[in-house]
C-alpha cells in the first residue's frame, strides 16, 4: 500500500502554492482563496521545508518561480485538475439513479452494447455501469442490479425473467458460401472449415453437439480455426473464414443487415436461454423495474 500521508504533503499548501505560482503574486492567490496573503506565504514557506529546496525567488516586489518550482507547478496544476473534476463528477452524481448491470462478452457485445444508447434516451435520468464477464459469479455478484446471462432460468435467491431461447444454427458470410462447396444439408457441413468456440461453458453448444443433435457424427480429423471469444468467433464467420454456430438473439442484427446468412434451414432448440436476473430479496428499484420491462421488450420476438 502507497502511503500517500508520509509522501505527500498538505492538501491546503498545495493549493496555495499553485495559486501563487499561476497568478505569480502571493497577495493575488490570497484574494483568489480568500485568506490573508500572510497565509500563503506561510503555506508555500512549509511546503518548501518539507521538501527542501526553494520553489519561487522572492523580490521586493514580486515572486518568480525557480527552475524546479516551474517544473513542479505543472505537476501539481494538473493533479489538482484531475482531483478537481473527478470530486465534481461524484457530485453531480448525488439525486441520479444509478443501476449496475452484467453480462457476460457475448451478450454485452453483441446485444447490449448497440441497444444501450436507446435505453439512455427513453431513461435520461439514469447512470449504468456495464460489468462484463464471462464468469457467473461475477455477473450474479450482491453489486450487480441486473445480470443477463445464460442459463436454466433457475438461480437460488433470485429471480429471472427469460429473454430469448437458445435456438443456435449455421451462419456464414454470403462470400463464404458462395464460393464454397455445396452446402444443402448438416451432413454437407463436415467438408466445410467450422469455426470453434473454446470456452469453460460445459453447457453451450458447441459443433459435435449440434451436429448430433441432426444426425451428423462429428469426424475425428475434423479441422478449423478454434477462437476463445465468441464476438471474434464471429468476426471471424463475417470475414469469410469458416462457418460458425449463430445463436439467436445475438446475431440477428448480422442476419438482417446481410453480413452474415444461414446456409442450412435447420436449427437446435435447448432447455437454455438468456435471461435478465436480479436479487429476490430486494425490492426492485425503479430502475431496475425500468432496465427489465426496456430489455424484455426488445428481446420480445
Amino acid at each position: 500500500m502507497k502511503e500517500f500521508r508520509k509522501s505527500l504533503p498538505p492538501l491546503h499548501a498545495l493549493v496555495a502554492f499553485e495559486a501563487a505560482a499561476r497568478l505569480s503574486s502571493f497577495s493575488a492567490a490570497a484574494q483568489e482563496l480568500n485568506v490573508s496573503q500572510a497565509a500563503v506565504s506561510q503555506q508555500v514557506r512549509n511546503l518548501e521545508d518539507s521538501l527542501g529546496l526553494a520553489l519561487f525567488n522572492r523580490t521586493h516586489k514580486a515572486v518568480q518561480l525557480t527552475h524546479l518550482g516551474r517544473e513542479y507547478q505543472h505537476t501539481v496544476a494538473a493533479a489538482l485538475q484531475h482531483l478537481a473534476t473527478a470530486t465534481q463528477e461524484l457530485r453531480m452524481t448525488r439525486g441520479r439513479d444509478r443501476l449496475t448491470v452484467a453480462a457476460d462478452q457475448s451478450m454485452a457485445w453483441m446485444w447490449l452494447m448497440p441497444r444501450l444508447g436507446h435505453f439512455y434516451e427513453v431513461n435520461a435520468g439514469v447512470s449504468v455501469r456495464v460489468v462484463v464477464s464471462d464468469l457467473e459469479s461475477d455477473c450474479l455478484a450482491d453489486s450487480v442490479d441486473v445480470a443477463l446471462v445464460h442459463g436454466e432460468g433457475v438461480w437460488p435467491g433470485r429471480q429471472s425473467a427469460l429473454l430469448f431461447v437458445e435456438e443456435v444454427y449455421p451462419v456464414c458470410s454470403p462470400s463464404y458460401l458462395a464460393s464454397a462447396s455445396p452446402l444443402e444439408v448438416p451432413s454437407d457441413l463436415i467438408e466445410h472449415t467450422l469455426l470453434h468456440l473454446e470456452d469453460d461453458h460445459w453447457e453451450w453448444m458447441n459443433w459435435r453437439m449440434w451436429l448430433t443433435e441432426n444426425g451428423v457424427a462429428f469426424p475425428a480429423n475434423q479441422h478449423g480455426l478454434t477462437i476463445n471469444n465468441y464476438p471474434l468467433l464471429i468476426e471471424a464467420a463475417k470475414k469469410g473464414q469458416g462457418l460458425a454456430l449463430g445463436w439467436k438473439g445475438l446475431v440477428d442484427r448480422e442476419l438482417d443487415d446481410g453480413r452474415l446468412v444461414r446456409p442450412l434451414k435447420e436449427s437446435v432448440q435447448s432447455r437454455y436461454g438468456y435471461y435478465a436476473v436480479w436479487l429476490a430479496a430486494q425490492a426492485k428499484s425503479p430502475q431496475t423495474r425500468a432496465f427489465v420491462d426496456w430489455v424484455s421488450r426488445l428481446a420480445a420476438p
